[in-house]
């Protein structure tokens, strides 16, 4: 995978670097009984989330006399991700991988399928989004284990304040905490939300909307073109952008551009959460990790920040995934041991103390899951984080489906849909930028 999110979103700059210098090196247990066992998760951006999974391995490593290490490996500079590739490439590493979105697909043929695993998991928590099974059965069998550390949605984090007072919006009524949404949400609609960007522009506090080639960008957009029914490329592989869904779908975003700060091309991952924190932004479409920021750095942009539902659009209401994998290199020596663990870090109580831990960040694949009272508890202000977690009518997406992983993988690491949006919104008729984006896209087709 070429497009990785998780790493612009650090805590705290300095406490996080020691967390990730303490918790980098490795678990090792010594006096195992049932062989060896060698795992590479991702290093959380939030301090203590690493421990709480070293106490969780810890736990089944003694029960079940396993020697283990557990590699803690970061995503800046990359280095999970090389890990990956040179493992895959040498047959010879880890026994688990933290793998990401496209990648299940990038290595299916190096994954030891784990439907095994997933039978005890999904029979013992229920069910996962349909969105995740895209990503992990692409051959229609479970390569990977949808994971708990890390996985995300990219939903709304709005200014409580400030949308009530330039645009008459009322956040709190449509998603109140610890509840469904009401039946207010139903004027949460993308027609209505131009009309807030508009208003809040004039007031000087605009909405902080990415379109640079960043996977913010191509994930808040994934969730408009969802909403409007518009398809690059469809589940057959067809590429189907020259469509009056696709058409629609700039037209609106042209209009949405010139509420816009005017940088927004050339914002980073870490751009959005800045600007919210700053008090300058009324809105952006983030995890909760920029209020985690503003508690710390501003209280009181924090104090009126609330995490909800994005807007609806004619096809429904739809929100963007972007989750993690738990993966078992077929070169594993010790394939009985590693999906022993990874249906123990799969239960209950396991997400329970990773929710926790990293402060609400963390989104559990089951829908079973989505009661944690973590969400319901954080503050300030009290209940921000409820409507984190699915509710509602909104459906979770993976943006670019449902072109097949291999095809919608290009299609979101070149950032198709954000490039779209600013060749429009800079002046091109919209029938040439059609034109460019088939053309793109047939070159995906050819490789």
């Amino acid at each position: 995978m070429t497009t990785q999110p998780l790493t612009r979103r650090k805590l705290m700059k300095t406490t996080g670097a020691a967390a990730a210098a303490t918790l980098a090196a490795p678990f090792v247990r010594t006096a195992g009984a049932a062989g060896n066992l060698s795992v590479g998760y991702w290093d959380h951006w939030v301090p203590g989330a690493n421990t709480a999974m070293t106490q969780i391995c810890e736990e089944w490593a003694e029960k079940e006399k396993v020697n283990l290490t557990i590699d803690y490996l970061s995503t800046q500079g990359n280095k999970l991700y090389l890990t990956i590739a040179a493992e895959a490439l040498a047959r010879s590493g880890h026994d688990i991988m933290d793998l990401s979105a496209w990648e299940p697909s990038q290595y299916a043929s190096q994954l030891e399928p784990v439907e095994d695993v997933m039978a005890e998991v999904l029979a013992r928590n229920g069910p996962v989004s349909p969105a995740l099974e895209y990503l992990a059965k692409p051959h229609g069998q479970w390569l990977v284990v949808p994971g708990i550390r890390g996985t995300l949605l990219l939903t709304a984090n709005s200014r409580i304040d400030l949308l009530k007072s330039h645009a008459s919006i009322d956040i709190l009524a449509m998603y109140p905490a610890g509840q469904q949404p009401t039946t207010l949400a139903d004027a949460w609609t993308w027609d209505n939300f131009l009309i807030a960007a508009e208003a809040c522009h004039k007031a000087g506090n605009p909405f902080g909307l990415p379109l640079g080639v960043t996977t913010d960008a191509v994930d808040w957009l994934g969730a408009l073109f969802h909403a409007f029914g518009a398809e690059l490329v469809d589940s057959n592989g067809n590429i189907t952008v020259n469509s009056d869904a696709v058409r629609h779908v700039l037209e609106y975003a042209k209009r949405l551009t010139a509420f816009l700060p005017p940088d927004v091309g050339a914002w980073d991952n870490a751009s959005n959460n800045k600007f919210i924190v700053s008090g300058k932004g009324a809105l952006i479409f983030n995890p909760p990790s920029a209020w985690a920021v503003a508690k710390r750095d501003n209280p009181k942009v924090a104090e009126q920040l609330w995490t909800h539902a994005m807007p609806k659009g004619p096809k429904g209401r739809f929100v963007s995934t972007l989750p993690r994998f738990q993966g078992l290199w077929k070169f594993s020596k010790n394939k009985s041991a590693a999906k022993s663990l990874m249906a123990y870090v799969s239960t209950r109580s396991a997400a329970e103390k990773l929710v926790d831990a990293c402060q609400g960040y963390d989104l559990p694949p089951f829908v079973k899951f989505n009661d944690i009272k973590t969400w319901d508890e954080q503050a300030p202000p009290k209940g921000t984080l409820s409507h984190y977690p699915n509710k509602g009518d909104q459906e979770v997406i993976v943006p670019c489906a449902p072109a097949p992983p291999g095809i919608a993988a290009q299609i979101y690491s070149q950032a198709i849909m954000p490039k779209m949006i600013l060749r429009v919104a800079q002046g091109e008729p919209s029938s040439k930028t059609l034109e460019w984006a088939s053309r793109e896209i047939e070159g995906f087709n050819r490789n």
